[in-house]
């Protein structure tokens, strides 16, 4: 169970990923020139946005989870942000067993769709994360919350912007099979983080029924999951591309999680009824 993020990254990153991780070099930030930044277009959130979730273990309620979008009160080097807060929680008495409270934060770039800043407190029945990233995209570096700096790829994601970032692209000319790399900073390690494209599928949820695009991110056999594909995710079919339903078989048991609510969506949501 510790190797799932509890909340909505769990649809798009798991530690378990089968792509080679390295560990970045350590640089120091002073000697790096500056490269610049990159725009990209976005219709797919903004400012207001909150999407909810309940997550099940087997048949158990097991928790809850929450992304909120806000403006970021803060400027990175001039440049507007957002800031966004995910958090989640176990219930009843999945709660007494094995009791979670996590909380991600992540500063994102508005025309860039990168992160300035990661924070990340969570309590997983017992098992305690703290991380602070500040990332100076810029360099193509960050520094950990021990002060140490280290080189990063372009644009680098970490776990919660990876998810916003995805949602920006356009999968109209995907084709089934095709894989989706994005370079991410996790537990201070780059996961090329990859994505395989299954085709389209009709999803119904408690929130309604949706047209949807199905993921399958490439998971390490042998471990938590069975096979390569025992996590997928269905991300709603439109501009939005809000996951709807994400379901991981494990070696024992599943967990699946399903949207219950939404609000401040930026685009016309595909919802059939």
């Amino acid at each position: 169970m510790k190797k799932i993020a509890f909340i909505l990254a769990m649809a798009f990153v798991v530690s378990d990923l089968v792509a080679q991780t390295t560990k970045p070099p350590k640089v120091n930030i002073s000697y790096l020139p500056a490269m610049g930044y990159r725009s990209i277009p976005n219709n797919a959130f903004r400012a207001g946005e909150k999407v909810s979730y309940r997550i099940h273990y087997g048949m158990i309620n097991a928790g809850t989870a929450t992304l909120t979008v806000n403006e970021s009160p803060y400027k990175f080097g001039g440049r507007e942000a957002y800031h966004v807060v995910g958090e989640g929680k176990s219930l009843g008495s999945f709660d007494w067993f094995f009791k979670v409270r996590d909380r991600f934060e992540t500063y994102i770039d508005k025309e860039g769709i990168f992160p300035y800043r990661f924070i990340r407190n969570c309590d997983e029945g017992g098992y305690k994360i703290q991380q602070d990233y500040t990332f100076h995209q810029e360099k193509r570096a960050y520094t950990d919350e021990k002060k140490n700096s280290y080189a990063t790829p372009d644009f680098v994601q970490d776990m919660i912007s990876a998810y916003f970032y995805a949602r920006t692209m356009d999968y109209s000319t995907k084709k089934k099979g095709d894989i989706i790399t994005i370079q991410t900073i996790v537990d201070g390690e780059i996961y090329p983080m990859k994505m395989k494209y299954l085709g389209k599928e009709t999803i119904k949820v408690d929130a309604g029924t949706f047209n949807c695009i199905r993921f399958a991110p490439v998971v390490q056999k042998g471990r938590v999951f069975k096979k390569e594909e025992d996590l997928s995710v269905w991300v709603t079919d439109d501009l939005n591309h809000i996951p709807v339903l994400a379901q991981a078989k494990l070696k024992v048991g599943s967990i699946k999680m399903e949207l219950t609510s939404y609000e401040g969506l930026a685009s016309t949501l595909a919802k059939v009824n």
